[in-house]
């Protein structure tokens, strides 16, 4: 089936039958932040700058691989200078992923200890980290000072707590694969809300609608529930689309490797089960959703803060669901995704191994 007639990309993108959601294609109409085109050369330019991705890769590679395609199809709305830090810091994650990746392919648990540290502590102090000699911690704190520019205090603590919890989830990821651990499936659906950053996208929703969300707002189930939703169809569907190629490497970590080692399914039943709940996942937004906007509505109580709170929290509900078909489509247009072009299905064309310490 095409992608939607506005895609990012230069052609239009056939989904697999296996991975089609006609729902998403039908009910959840993409959407771009009219931003995009700048953000995509911006971000290009900081991983230059930031020596993230070597000058060749980035020429090749970076436009085609959608980073700000991905969150410039999530974060509507947001200030152009908003998103533009959103979408360098969402740039970097994945340059992490890959560096994480990449030592536990080569095997550098010293490496991979002295940048969980570093990171660690750059998240808590990032101005003192700006220069630091590792371009992926200078330049995670160059993200994470602009990103605590936006909203008070209060909201860089609990962004800093959501992400010393994800970098110690990774270091988990570390321990199971260097051992060959399979966690369980309760074990993997803990362990993935950390590792794919649930909480820190969430957190990201505020900036955007240039709101902090008090506690008894965030916390209420009306507006947790369909945050906790778009999250958790984003990571399973990622697992549904990655899991032919984490079975090839030997991965660990993917629900689907989960259910056939510990519940005794067949790989077909666990791409099954994967999609079933996927689907259920949807299902059950369509339903958070309307719960949601009830709840926007009794915010709006007739005060100044109640009608901000209100269209905070609307402005925010519109940004889950458009995550729904901005994750949807990433996976059909990166070259991410694409392992039967790669040279070598075991190493991403757009790795650089020599940045990791590798010769």
């Amino acid at each position: 089936m095409p992608a939607f007639p506005h895609s990012t990309t230069s052609t239009a993108v056939a989904v697999p039958p296996s991975l089609a959601l006609p729902v998403i294609e039908v009910a959840f109409p993409r959407r771009l932040h009219p931003y995009w085109p700048r953000l995509q050369e911006k971000t290009r330019c900081w991983l230059l700058e930031k020596r993230l991705m070597p000058a060749d890769k980035v020429e090749e590679h970076a436009d085609g691989l959608c980073y700000t395609d991905l969150m410039a199809g999530y974060y509507l709305g947001a200030p152009d200078e908003v998103l533009q830090a959103i979408a360098d810091y969402s740039a970097w994650f994945f340059v992490w992923d890959d560096r994480h990746d990449r030592d536990i392919v080569h095997g550098r648990p010293d490496a991979w200890r002295r940048l969980r540290l570093a990171l660690h502590t750059a998240l808590d102090s990032p101005g003192a980290h700006l220069h630091h000699e590792d371009p992926l911690v200078a330049a995670f704190a160059d993200s994470v000072s602009r990103l605590y520019s936006f909203l008070p205090q209060t909201w860089n603590a609990r962004f800093a707590r959501h992400f010393h919890a994800v970098i110690d989830a990774y270091d988990r990821e570390f321990r199971n694969r260097t051992e060959g651990v399979v966690p369980t499936v309760g074990e993997y659906l803990a362990l993935r809300r950390l590792t794919f950053a649930h909480w820190i996208w969430t957190d990201l929703l505020e900036p955007s609608a240039g709101c902090e969300l008090p506690d008894a707002v965030r916390k209420n189930p009306a507006y947790r529930r369909p945050a906790l939703l778009s999250q958790e169809f984003a990571a399973w569907y990622n697992d549904l689309c990655s899991l032919p190629k984490e079975i090839a490497g030997d991965e660990v970590h993917n629900l689907g490797i989960s259910l056939v080692k510990h519940e005794g399914m067949s790989l077909e039943a666990a791409i099954a089960d994967l999609r079933r709940r996927i689907e259920e996942c949807i299902s059950e937004f369509l339903d958070a959703e309307r719960e949601a906007l009830l709840f926007a509505d009794r915010l709006a109580d007739g005060t100044v803060r109640g009608k901000e709170l209100s269209g905070a929290v609307r402005a925010c509900l519109g940004n889950m669901r458009n995550w729904f078909s901005s994750v949807y489509w990433f996976h059909h247009e990166s070259g991410r995704y694409m392992v039967d072009s790669w040279d070598d299905r075991s190493t991403p064309p757009y790795v650089n191994n020599e940045a990791a310490g590798e010769k």
